[in-house]
């Protein structure tokens, strides 16, 4: 996901996100992208409304991308892989207290054991599929992985967890401290002893090499006697297997979380692909070129819901920083809206893009600001509710940002709301925030039209001499009707 650091898939939510998914209809993204894995949900929520800042950054992801997408099934793979890995630890009961040593030390070596199948078969995993991976992304894991799981690393990893269970008992050492007490518990490599042969038994009839005595294991003092020296003993081997079994879950579940992301892209695909829309790499710019220009471009999420062809659309607009939109009713300007809202969000998380080509600047921060119902509680007006919101946009909103409004400021008049809206996107176009703005707010677009502005462009939803919406939205003055009556004629004609 990331060229230097890991995927924070616990990140804060971002200023505006809340609204973004609300207004965008991310839900409905997220669950095609799931493919009914909750995880990869989460993943690619995360992923989609974490921006990234740089071209470099996108196109890193884009390399990867492309991998998955020559290699699904190896990817696929190498996810359930981590899935199961994660599962390892929960298949590990404790009886008894979680915190002693002892119980630490049984459950991190099952623990490790059952980690150690998986490893195996991941190291398998590389040595079949690396030389099929070019982005450099895979090619940093796959390196790490055949440089740290050799076989011989392996084996000796097993190795050791079979000693570490102790089937035969605990060798510990000690010393003697002050009046003879024993300090300094240390957990010893158990001796190899030879088995004496008969002849040797025979033979050796000098004093033993060691002195040993027996307790009664019957006797509740002395086992638990017993239990505490064992304790004292295996307790830093404890503590350093838990941190060896924590390491390798922790690898496991920063690698699950990264190609969950990708599987979400793959799935999203495949969806369109099923609808027969079509998807793109998309082409990012730097922040500052102001940038936009897109081809077939349409709302993936009014797909996925209704299951028919969209109506798309093309715009080339580099250099703009304004776009407004206006025309008839119902003519598809808020889906047309959701389209470039959503086509940004996915270029700035490294994804596919839903369309034939896309390509725009990098933008510092997106935010939205679409119309709302009456708030039930008349606790505050429609428009007090607006401004609110309107300030929360602002205090987080930065230089080259981004602002996508619809139908904002008509809870009041025609001549009001202009001004309050002109206001407003005059000050965020100093900043460079690009600015798309839905309006039926007359007043506000032809005073912007006659200004002639060289960073702005003006498209209205299509509508044929019959009344009929075409859905397209082209190139357009702004007109001073809605064609409200069109909506009323085709009420009451069929009403009739």
């Amino acid at each position: 996901m990331h060229r230097d650091r890991s995927f924070d898939l616990r990140s804060a939510p971002q200023p505006g996100e809340a609204a973004l998914v609300q207004d965008l209809e991310l839900d409905v993204l997220f669950d095609a992208m799931s493919n009914g894995d909750k995880f990869v949900r989460e993943a690619a929520m995360r992923a989609v409304l974490s921006s990234l800042k740089s071209v470099d950054e996108i196109l890193y992801r884009h390399d990867v991308l492309r991998d998955c997408m020559k290699n699904p099934e190896a990817v696929r793979a190498l996810y359930k892989n981590s899935v199961e890995a994660l599962e390892s630890e929960g298949r590990v009961w404790t009886w008894f207290d979680a915190g002693s040593p002892n119980i630490i030390l049984t459950k991190s070596v099952e623990v490790l054991i059952l980690l150690l199948v998986k490893l195996k078969e991941l190291r398998d995993l590389v040595d079949a599929h690396s030389a099929k991976f070019d982005s450099d992304g895979f090619r940093a894991l796959f390196a790490l992985l055949e440089k740290e799981l050799t076989n011989d690393y392996l084996l000796t990893i097993r190795a050791h967890l079979a000693e570490l269970r102790y089937d035969n008992g605990v060798l510990i050492g000690a010393e003697l401290g002050d009046g003879n007490k024993g300090v300094n518990y240390s957990l010893r490599k158990p001796q190899q002893r030879p088995k004496p042969s008969v002849m040797s038994r025979v033979l050796d009839r000098g004093a033993p090499d060691q002195y040993t005595f027996t307790l009664d294991i019957r006797d509740e003092p002395v086992a638990k006697m017993l239990s505490e020296l064992r304790e004292m003993g295996v307790n830093t081997a404890a503590n350093s297997l838990a941190q060896s079994a924590d390491h390798v879950l922790g690898f496991y579940g920063a690698l699950r979380a990264e190609l969950a992301f990708y599987l979400g892209c793959l799935n999203l695909r495949d969806r369109l692909n099923q609808e027969g829309e079509p998807t793109c790499f998309p082409v990012p710019a730097a922040v500052g070129e102001s940038r936009l220009s897109f081809q077939g471009l349409y709302d993936a999420c009014l797909v996925l819901k209704s299951r028919q062809k969209a109506v798309d659309n093309d715009l080339a607009a580099d250099g703009k920083d304004l776009i407004v939109v206006t025309g008839a009713n119902r003519g598809g300007k808020s889906t047309f809206l959701r389209s470039v809202g959503l086509a940004q969000l996915l270029m700035q998380c490294g994804a596919l893009v839903p369309a034939k080509s896309f390509a725009s600047d990098v933008r510092t921060g997106m935010f939205v600001h679409f119309r709302r119902e009456e708030d039930p509680t008349m606790r505050r007006g429609k428009l007090d509710e607006e401004l609110s919101r309107m300030s929360d946009i602002v205090d987080n909103l930065s230089r080259n940002g981004m602002v996508m409004l619809n139908e904002s400021f008509a809870a009041t008049n025609q001549r009001e709301g202009s001004e309050i809206a002109g206001q407003i996107v005059s000050a965020m176009l100093e900043s460079k925030v690009k600015v798309f703005f839905v309006t039926h707010q007359y007043d506000f677009a032809k005073k912007f039209y006659e200004k002639r502005m060289p960073n702005a462009v003006f498209l209205r939803a299509e509508r044929m001499s019959s009344g009929e919406r075409t859905f397209k939205i082209v190139p357009g003055e702004p007109l001073q009707t809605s064609y409200g009556e069109d909506l009323y004629d085709k009420i009451f004609s069929r009403a009739g």
